[in-house]
C-alpha cells in the first residue's frame, strides 16, 4: 500500500523507521500544494541522531574489547612469571630431596653351641648379640674359658656391594675362671657365595699375665643353594685342650628364613673328633 500522492511503495526501507508516511513539502508557495514523487524523512534529526548513537555504542564496545584483551594479557604474563618464579625455587631433581631417614632396626641374634668331646663332658656355649646401625653389643658365655662369661662393645663398618666387607672392632671385659680386658674384632669378606670370615681376641688376664691367650675362629665357606653352605674351620681356643694348639675341619651348614643349623668336626684324621653343633636364630 502506498500512500496518496506518493510513489513509493510499502517496501520503502524509509517506511519502517519513519513515521510511516510521506512528507509532503509545499512548493512554489502555494499552500496545499504537494510535491509529488518525493518522499523524504521528517524535517527533524531523529535519522541523524540514530546514526550517532550507533556509531557512539559501537565505539564503546569496540574501546571495551580492546581493554577486556589487554587485561586478560596482563593476566597471562602475571601468571607466567609466577610459574616461572615457583619452577626455580623447586629442586631440579624431585626424588633428590632428603627425606627422612628411617628409624634404624635393632638386630638379634642368639647362637648355642654344644660341644662334644672325646673322652670328657661336652658343655654348651651360648652367645646373644645385639646391632643397631653401627652399634654391636655382645655376651657370651663358656666361649673364652669354661666358666667365663663375658660382655662387648663393638662398632660396625660395611663397604662395597658386591665385594662386600663387614669389620667389627670390640673390646670386652671377661671375669670368671678367666678374668681380664679382652680387645677383638670380627671381619667377613663376601664375593657372590663365597665367604672369609674370622672371629678372634686377646685375653690380657689381670691376675696372671702368664695366663693371657689369644683366641680365633677363621672360617671359609661356599653356598651350594640358597639354604645349604660347606665350608673349612679352624678354632684355637682355652676351653679345652688337644694334641693339637690349632684345630681344623669342615663344616656343614643349613639355613631357613631367621634359623640356622651348622654342624662342625674338628679333627678328623689327625687327633680324636670333636663336634660342635650349633643353632642360631635371628630377628
Amino acid at each position: 500500500m502506498s500512500l496518496p500522492g506518493c510513489p513509493l511503495k510499502s517496501g520503502c526501507p524509509q517506511l519502517t523507521s519513519w513515521s510511516t508516511r510521506c512528507n509532503l513539502l509545499p512548493t512554489g508557495g502555494r499552500a496545499g500544494a504537494r510535491d509529488e514523487g518525493k518522499c523524504e524523512p521528517p524535517a527533524s534529526a531523529e535519522g541523524h541522531q540514530t546514526t550517532g548513537d550507533f556509531l557512539s555504542i559501537r565505539d564503546a564496545r569496540a574501546k571495551a574489547e580492546r581493554l577486556l584483551v589487554a587485561r586478560c594479557a596482563a593476566l597471562a604474563v602475571a601468571l607466567l612469571a609466577a610459574c616461572q618464579m615457583r619452577a626455580q625455587e623447586a629442586p631440579a631433581n624431585p626424588s633428590a630431596t632428603p627425606k627422612p631417614a628411617a628409624a634404624v632396626p635393632w638386630k638379634i641374634s642368639i647362637t648355642v653351641d654344644g660341644y662334644l668331646l672325646p673322652d670328657r663332658d661336652g658343655y654348651v656355649n651360648p652367645n646373644v648379640a645385639a646391632d643397631h646401625g653401627w652399634l654391636h653389643l655382645e655376651a657370651r658365655y663358656n666361649y673364652e674359658n669354661l666358666r667365663t662369661g663375658s660382655v662387648w662393645f663393638g662398632y660396625n663398618f660395611s663397604a662395597g656391594k658386591e665385594l662386600v666387607l663387614n669389620v667389627t672392632p670390640m673390646i670386652g671385659g671377661v671375669f670368671g675362671q678367666s678374668s681380664g680386658i679382652a680387645p677383638g674384632c670380627e671381619a667377613s669378606l663376601s664375593y657372590k657365595r663365597v665367604t672369609l670370615s674370622i672371629s678372634n681376641e686377646y685375653v690380657f688376664d689381670l691376675t696372671d699375665n702368664a695366663r693371657s691367650f689369644y683366641y680365633s675362629w677363621p672360617e671359609a665357606t661356599y653356598s651350594l643353594t640358597d639354604w645349604l653352605r660347606v665350608g673349612l674351620v679352624a678354632q684355637r681356643t682355652k676351653a679345652f685342650q688337644t694334641k693339637l694348639d690349632t684345630q681344623r675341619g669342615f663344616l656343614v651348614g643349613f639355613s631357613h628364613k631367621h634359623a640356622e643349623f651348622t654342624a662342625y668336626v674338628f679333627n678328623p684324621g689327625w687327633t680324636d673328633a670333636t663336634a660342635v653343633l650349633e643353632l642360631g636364630w635371628t630377628f
